[in-house]
């Protein structure tokens, strides 16, 4: 579940042990060797060659569930959620959202020992949020308890990081379905947002396409790589030679993933709250989201605020192969859940990484696809590339009939889909492949 999956095998971190399943052979053995009791990564602090032992915990299947020092230590819990891959308690460290702080708030949790790190105001979505600083000693937890009391009538909430839901592994997004290149006007009159890390622009693929970018990171940390935001957004509007499934049409993309001091690429729920806001007020038709990370209460309420102003979500299932925790937002009810499956045909199989649950909607095609990536090319695999198909499919539908609730645009969808699996909705496809007819096919 680490933001490290692009590193060299000369780089055993936490973050990569967890994302063994990408399957490097350098790793595949040392890891096969450590897997039932324990691994030790050697973590180099702060560029001074002092080298620190950790030791990975793992259940009786395979799974981690601590860490420790070398001395017996266990690591006390915090950014990472100790029970391996899933969204967990993934937070930024010490940070609480505050949704809609009342009147003399600030001065009263400065008193307290509060910084205050941001406070902005969230017009389109009528809400206003503030991310604080817990005093040196405070857990996030016990902050939020305290601050519960103090001030009752306000929401306060971890600070959630997400993760772009991809793993790198050729087809572009129309070959998948078995579709030719697009014709000219493709894609024409409709307009689709899409949050996730930024977008290079200036790629062939993208270079004369309609995007607007803006960037929503702290002031204080450095926007994130392009990578995957630029592999997203070719699969939306890439023109023809790329395989974009709507190259006419215009994208509003926006980036949330920010680099912190150690070099960690992080993007958490004040960013996409940020980012939700812009695009509230950019009348997309549908939005695409393909990033996942934990349940977070003014996350919850800023997407049904937004549903509520007509914005269409569609969002990755995960990555993280797991059927007993959720991922957000595509678990939440007015977002459209999508996973991946091999192939834009009948005979598929789910992407053996895919999340599972009642909570699932569609699945669409998102292993070994060919994407742009700054500098070239990539095939990738995730369900973060099976998003695009149903936000692009979501998209033309709005622009065509207008306005459609979450309901009824699931009602919609379900007419073209390939039912997988067992027989109507499952945990594993929702209610199949979605094959949605677009005017342009």
């Amino acid at each position: 579940m680490g933001f490290l999956a692009d590193a060299g095998c000369d780089s055993l971190t936490v973050e990569m042990i967890e994302n063994y399943n990408n399957e490097r052979p350098c790793m595949r053995g040392w890891i096969t060797r450590a897997v039932v009791l324990a691994a030790v990564v050697l973590l180099l602090s702060g560029g001074s060659g002092r080298a620190e032992v950790k030791i990975l915990l793992y259940d009786k299947q395979g799974r981690v569930i601590g860490v420790q020092d070398a001395d017996g230590n266990k690591q006390k819990s915090g950014a990472r959620d100790q029970r391996g891959d899933g969204p967990g308690s993934a937070v930024e460290p010490g940070e609480v959202m505050v949704l809609n702080p009342p009147s003399g708030f600030f001065r009263a949790v400065k008193r307290l020992g509060y910084r205050v790190i941001e406070s902005v105001n969230l017009s389109k979505l009528d809400m206003s949020l503030a991310v604080i600083k817990v005093p040196p000693g405070d857990s996030v937890a016990g902050a939020i308890n305290t601050l519960k009391r103090k001030f009752p009538n306000a929401t306060f909430e971890a600070n959630h990081r997400f993760e772009a839901q991809a793993k790198s592994e050729r087809r572009h997004a129309r070959a998948a379905m078995g579709w030719s290149a697009a014709p000219a006007g493709c894609g024409s009159g409709v307009s689709m947002g899409m949050i996730d890390s930024g977008v290079d622009v200036k790629h062939p693929a993208l270079k004369n396409q309609s995007i607007e970018f803006r960037s929503f990171h702290r002031s204080s940390r450095k926007p994130g790589p392009s990578v995957h935001g630029t592999a997203v957004a070719s699969m939306l509007v890439g023109n023809r030679k790329w395989g974009g499934l709507l190259p006419e049409a215009s994208l509003k993309a926006a980036n949330i993933f920010e680099l912190t001091k150690t070099g960690s690429k992080v993007a958490n729920a004040a960013g996409l709250l940020k980012a939700l806001d812009w695009l509230a007020g950019e009348r997309v038709h549908a939005i695409n989201l393909s990033v996942a990370g934990d349940d977070n209460k003014v996350l919850r309420l800023a997407v049904s605020k937004a549903r509520k102003l007509g914005l269409v979500l569609i969002a990755a299932a995960g990555n993280w192969g797991r059927d007993d925790k959720p991922a957000y937002p595509a678990a939440y009810t007015p977002v459209i859940a999508v996973t991946a499956v091999t192939g834009g045909e009948a005979k598929t199989i789910v992407y053996r990484h895919a999340n599972k649950g009642s909570w699932i909607d569609f699945a669409a095609p998102g292993v070994k696809l060919w994407t742009a990536i700054p500098g070239g090319g990539k095939a990738q695999s995730g369900t973060s590339f099976a998003v695009p198909f149903v936000t692009a499919f979501a998209a033309a539908e709005v622009s065509r009939v207008g306005y459609l609730s979450a309901d009824k645009l699931r009602r919609n969808l379900r007419k073209d889909t390939v039912d997988l699996g067992k027989p109507g909705k499952d945990k594993i496809y929702g209610w199949g492949l979605v094959d949605r007819l677009l005017t342009c096919r």
